[in-house]
């Protein structure tokens, strides 16, 4: 199952974090399939005023974890590496890494706590731009649009 995640970083040793989260899911991949965007630097959306700037990116792994037992690892890498737990943290606020399933090849999942496609996946242009570098043809499920044409849409309607 080819998975893409969104990785970014707004807190400490940004450029570090997501390097260690770059290699800790190539790990995570079956096959040696990992592609990866180059590193954004963006502007924080929907944030606390004075959040920093991030680092985004978007990394695609392919796996054999079923969709829940992967964001279990990956909220298990965040927390090792000092997200704060949810719950005790605010929301949006300076973390030093986040990962988001943005999907997981041709499903859909709707849960409390799980949805995908990533629900603001094409609202995103950190995401959309590094995602449209590494799978630009794809169309999400759920989509009738290539994430190429989302980016061009949204991008058009940000000018």
């Amino acid at each position: 199952m080819y998975v893409g995640i969104a990785l970014g970083s707004n807190e400490g040793q940004k450029n570090k974090h997501i390097e260690e989260a770059l290699s800790f899911l190539r790990n995570l991949t079956i096959n040696n399939h990992f592609l990866c965007s180059s590193i954004w630097e963006t502007r924080p959306v929907d944030c606390p005023e004075g959040s920093p700037d991030f680092l985004n990116c978007v990394a695609e792994i392919e796996t054999d974890l079923p969709a829940r037992t992967l964001l279990a690892f990956l909220q298990d890498f965040e927390l090792s590496r000092g997200r704060l737990p949810l719950g005790s943290r605010e929301k949006n606020g300076p973390r030093p890494i986040d990962l988001d399933i943005l999907y997981y090849g041709g499903e859909r999942v709707t849960e409390n706590d799980l949805i995908i496609p990533h629900p603001r996946i094409a609202q995103r242009l950190f995401v959309l731009g590094p995602l449209a570098e590494i799978r630009a043809e794809l169309i999400l499920p759920g989509y009738s649009k290539t994430v190429k044409e989302l980016l061009y849409e949204l991008d058009k309607n940000h000018s």
